[in-house]
This record gives structure tokens, C-alpha cells and sequence, in this order.
């Protein structure tokens, strides 16, 4: 039966009634296939477009590519001001320092993208396309908590532990094992359903469970992503450096109180948090189809915000405004120089003429 919980569930009754099946099926230990697929159903039931597994092995070939990219990513400073990323980097890539027994990891995406474009008027601010509505993490959080409960339901056995881009997990690299597209040249996941547009989480576990097959890099020759960086931050295939990525300067920088050398301030345009361009860019966008997830939708302030009044906001009007938005990570002080930046690079430039 596909519904392992609802099966245990009848059983449970039947016994109750006197009724119970001379042989007790409901105790039987599902198999690691009849697992995988439960769990799958599950997650699709809770809402989630994606989902996949991958599974630790003793000596996983794949972990140790990983680990060693992100230890040279790490010695070339990277990753910038985000001392975070380089503390104890053995339990980004090994998630049984994490979870001890972790045996597999179950890859979940929610897909953003909606068909609405931003104003590009000349007095408006750009954001990023994931912070137009409310914020993944308090979205994901509650499915994955759910989807944790069912898995405990399935297997009472299991210990499982959750993340959403928050933990020392490298869900990329996971989610790619697990088979819900590729680690494209922008150092982003691409799908072949849902182009560029996937948000993740995963749940770690101790359950064995039947892995997918990975995901097949598809970028091919293609350079787009890269060529269309405005401040070259994709410093060569798959290799992003975050020092000079607008997302990173629009939203990591400002918390760190370090100032945006002009070099680079000069090229973020009118973007004030994060940046699309390499996503945008991508030729997988062309299938992309809208979400149903309604938390995701654009507000008409997201569309198009007017630099003038987003530069009058007080610390308590940016703390509203932006109490479900991903946007109050840059801060009150961050997203206020942002805001500055965008003014500057509108500005029209004179020459003089002698």
C-alpha cells in the first residue's frame, strides 16, 4: 500500500476491534525502496515541487570533490566577510558530524518564480526575485517540520534534523546528488523543470533509503550566466566570488558594517537587494512555469520600489514593512546604503565642455 502510515494506521484499529490479520503486516520494517517513494509522496502532499535523496556512503567519491572545491573556495577568501562559512567547514560536506548516523539526505525545492516583472522605471529600486514575498525559510520551515513528523510515523526509528539554508549544509551539492538538477556555472541549482528558480531545504536522516540518480550538468558550453555578471564576480565556471556578487554586497556586506568599494558600488545600478542577472540569463527559464505558492507573490512594493520612499524609512517603518521579508536581513543601516548607492549610480553625470 503506498500510504504506509494510513496502512499501520487501519491495522492499528482492526487490532482494537478484535479483528486484526492473523499476520500483522503493519509491524513489518518497509524496505528502503517503499520508504523513499512514502516519503516522496509525502513531501509532494505538504506542498513541495521537488524532491529527492541521496545517500552516504563509507567512501563517498562525491563528498570528497565537494570538500575539497570548498576548501580551495575557502582559501582563496571567497567567501568574504562571512567568517561563518569557514568555521568547522568538515561538517558542511560530512553530514554525520551533523546528525551522527546520518545515512541519507532528502533534497526539497519549492519553486518562486511567478510571472510578474519589476517596474524598471527610473526613480524605483530593483530586489532580487526570491525576496519579492514572504520569506522561504518560515515557508519551508513548517513543511519540513511536517514532513519530519511523517517520517517518524513511517519509520519511528528515525532521527532526522532539518535545515533551510541556515545550518552547516551544503544543499547545492545534496541537491544535486539527489537528482533535482546541476550545480550550474553561476555556482546555482538549474533545473530542467523549473530553470533557475528553485529554493531548497533537506532533512537529514539515519533512514537508508533508495537514492535517485544525480543530476547531469547540462550547462554545456554555455557562458551566459558569466558573461552576464555586472561586476565579474564569476571569476570562472562554477566559481563565484562572493566579495564581488551583489547579492553578497546588497545583503551580507551592510550586516558587517564594511563600506562597498566604488569600483564595485558604481556597477550595482539601481539593484538595492541582491541580483538576478546570471538566473535571469539562463536558458532553462525558458520552460519555467509560475508557482502556485502564494507566499511567494509579489507585493506592489517588491515590484517597484521608489527609491525616494524607501529612503525616508524609519528604522521602525523598515522593521514593519519587511517583518515577513527576507529583506531585513541587510538591516535598517544596510539597506538604507543601498538605497544610497541606487541614488548615486541614477544621478546623471555632466561633462564639461571648454
Amino acid at each position: 500500500m503506498h500510504d504506509l502510515s494510513l496502512f499501520r494506521a487501519i491495522c492499528r484499529r482492526l487490532r482494537l476491534l478484535g479483528l486484526a490479520p492473523a499476520a500483522d503486516f503493519s509491524s513489518a520494517r518497509p524496505n528502503a525502496m517503499t520508504l523513499a517513494k512514502s516519503i516522496k509522496h509525502e513531501a509532494k502532499n505538504l506542498g513541495f515541487d521537488a524532491v529527492g535523496i541521496s545517500r552516504l556512503l563509507p567512501c563517498d567519491d562525491s563528498a570528497d570533490s565537494v570538500s575539497t572545491r570548498l576548501m580551495q573556495w575557502l582559501r582563496q577568501g571567497y567567501h568574504g566577510a562571512m567568517a561563518w562559512l569557514a568555521r568547522e567547514p568538515a561538517r558542511r560536506f560530512d553530514p554525520r558530524l551533523v546528525l551522527p548516523g546520518c545515512r541519507s539526505v532528502i533534497s526539497v525545492g519549492l519553486n518562486y518564480y511567478t510571472d510578474q516583472q519589476a517596474d524598471e522605471a527610473p526613480d524605483n529600486g530593483r530586489i532580487a526575485r526570491y525576496a519579492w514575498g514572504e520569506d522561504y525559510h518560515d515557508v519551508f520551515g513548517k513543511r519540513l517540520d511536517q514532513l519530519a513528523a511523517r517520517i517518524r510515523d513511517l519509520a519511528p526509528e528515525a532521527e532526522t534534523r532539518w535545515y533551510v539554508d541556515t545550518g552547516p549544509v551544503m544543499e547545492k551539492a545534496w541537491a544535486q546528488q539527489a537528482g533535482l538538477g546541476w550545480i550550474g556555472k553561476h555556482s546555482n541549482l538549474v533545473s530542467t523543470r523549473f530553470g533557475s528558480w528553485l529554493l531548497l531545504g533537506e532533512i537529514l536522516t539515519t533512514l537508508e533509503l533508495d537514492a535517485d540518480e544525480p543530476g547531469a550538468d547540462l550547462c554545456g558550453s554555455c557562458t551566459l550566466c558569466i558573461r552576464a555578471c555586472p561586476t565579474g564576480a564569476i571569476v570562472e565556471p562554477y566559481v563565484v566570488d562572493a566579495r564581488r556578487c551583489i547579492s553578497y554586497l546588497t545583503i551580507e556586506l551592510p550586516r558587517t558594517g564594511e563600506a562597498v568599494p566604488d569600483e564595485l558600488s558604481s556597477r550595482l545600478g539601481n539593484r538595492i537587494f541582491g541580483c538576478d542577472d546570471c538566473l535571469d540569463i539562463c536558458p532553462y527559464n525558458v520552460s519555467a512555469t509560475p508557482t502556485a505558492e502564494r507566499a511567494f507573490h509579489p507585493s506592489a512594493f517588491t515590484l517597484a520600489p521608489q527609491l525616494d520612499h524607501c529612503a525616508r524609512m524609519t528604522e521602525s517603518e523598515f522593521a514593519e514593512r519587511f517583518r515577513l521579508s527576507p529583506i531585513r536581513r541587510a538591516k535598517h543601516a544596510g539597506f538604507l546604503r543601498n538605497i544610497a548607492m541606487a541614488f548615486r549610480n541614477k544621478r546623471p553625470v555632466h561633462t564639461h565642455q571648454s
